[in-house]
């Protein structure tokens, strides 16, 4: 095994990268897929040193953390900035305090777990776990399967396509303007958050949108609306039905809202029925 501790501006390279694992307090890191050899930048330390280690292909970055009375004793700012380019199939797995992360490129399994950092995410693809207690989760052109768990931060989904999404937050906000692939699930749970989503007018999927106390509105004209004294929703079918969407909350809004289907590639050929 390889290990450095790092306390100032400096930049390794490594042979091989089969998965990372980092974990900061303060300040932020970036994931980049690259595919030249796999690296660790780190443009500035403060307080804690960070503690990076290389063992069969498992690169490890994470900021020294003191045990028992000495870690009480020991309160001073911590924060770093770091870089890790990665190839682009390498999973990772980040834990954050207050640190903010932006990952981008990556097609394997992508798990974060954040206190108050934010996380941007752009063009990952595979499975997605983010876990988060007030930090928010940006992201774009996603592709594969996403897991959201949230206590007050809210998910912002823009472009891409989802296989299955499952978000549940407390108060934090879900919006979402996405595409559903073939036999999509999505499921969408709030206590007071508000919900926003939208989809192609060709969406083809089972949906159930009803809110106990919040307002639901569609724009999706074949869905049909109930209202009950204990719940407002709209339920029906879009396209062939080959999909599942459904969103709940208790006393947050729910909003589905249409967007017109990209037009074909010029000079695409036209298939006949």
């Amino acid at each position: 095994m390889s290990r450095w501790t790092i306390d100032e501006p400096t930049t390794l390279d490594f042979d091989g990268v089969v998965m990372l694992k980092a974990t900061l307090f303060a300040g932020n890191i970036s994931v980049l897929a690259t595919d030249d050899r796999p690296s660790v930048h780190v443009s500035d330390v403060i307080g804690r040193p960070l503690l990076v280690s290389h063992e069969a292909g498992m690169l490890t970055v994470s900021h020294e953390v003191w045990e028992g009375v000495l870690g009480w004793l020991r309160q001073e700012p911590t924060s770093a900035s770091v870089t890790v380019m990665l190839p682009r199939d390498c999973p990772v797995q980040i834990n954050l305090v207050s640190a903010d992360a932006v990952i981008t490129g990556l097609s394997a399994r992508t798990s974060i777990k954040t206190g108050s950092g934010d996380v941007t995410l752009d063009g990952v693809t595979g499975q997605i776990d983010a876990n988060t207690v007030s930090g928010g989760v940006e992201a774009q052109g996603l592709d594969g399967t996403v897991s959201f768990n949230s206590v007050s931060g809210g998910l912002a989904l823009a472009g891409g396509s989802v296989d299955r999404l499952a978000a549940r937050s407390v108060s934090g906000k879900i919006a979402a303007d996405i595409a559903l692939g073939q036999g999509s699930q999505v499921q969408v749970s709030t206590v007071s958050g508000e919900v926003a989503l939208r989809l192609p007018a060709s969406t083809s999927a089972q949906v159930n949108l009803n809110s106990t106390a919040g307002r639901v509105e569609t724009a999706f004209a074949e869905l049909d609306h109930f209202e009950r004294p204990v719940t407002r929703s709209f339920s029906g079918t879009l396209g062939d039905g080959s999909g599942h969407l459904s969103v709940h909350t208790v006393s947050g809004s729910v909003t589905l809202l249409s967007r017109p289907d990209p037009a074909p590639l010029e000079g695409a050929p036209h298939v006949e029925d």
